[in-house]
């Protein structure tokens, strides 16, 4: 009687191992010169096309500098107001799926793009979730898989007795 139940957990286990999931992420990269140039695409490579794009200044990063909607290819130009140095963030948002993009405007050169006073990159992403999973977050949400399926078949188990 206990093996019937052994060979079924055993597959369940063996298939659900390391599936990944089938989510959209999103990524955005910027060129820096006169103006910014976003290109935003979901991580299957496909583009967010007409995607709603918020712009917030370093002075007020609470109301919108400038709204728009990125063009069929998931672009965006916009020329951020180089009197107002500071990370200007760009929030791009599309069927529930979005990301927010920081730029470093200004700064001690007075040029775009340039890295902030901390000394970290010129572009700050934040990231899927998955992307961001070390190994042992990884191991840790396969173990609690495994351990939710062992302790359903242990109760459909017990409910039989």
């Amino acid at each position: 009687m206990k093996r019937t139940f052994v060979i079924p957990l055993a597959l369940i286990s063996v298939v659900g191992w390391q599936v990944k999931a089938i989510a959209h992420g999103v990524g955005i990269t910027y060129e820096a010169a006169q103006a910014i140039a976003l290109q935003a695409n979901y991580d299957s490579g496909e583009p967010m096309a007409e995607a709603q794009v918020s712009v917030y200044s370093p002075d007020d990063p609470s109301t919108p500098w400038l709204k728009g909607t990125a063009d069929e290819s998931g672009r965006f130009v916009f020329v951020p107001d180089s009197s107002i140095p500071g990370n200007w963030e760009v929030q791009v948002r599309q069927a529930g799926h979005g990301e927010i993009l920081i730029i470093p405007i200004g700064g001690e050169s007075g040029v775009l793009g340039d890295t902030t006073t901390n000394g970290e990159s010129n572009s700050q992403i934040a990231s899927g979730i998955g992307d961001n999973l070390s190994l042992p977050q990884k191991g840790l949400m396969a173990a609690s898989v495994i351990w939710g399926f062992v302790g359903t078949a242990l109760f459909f188990i017990a409910r039989k007795k």
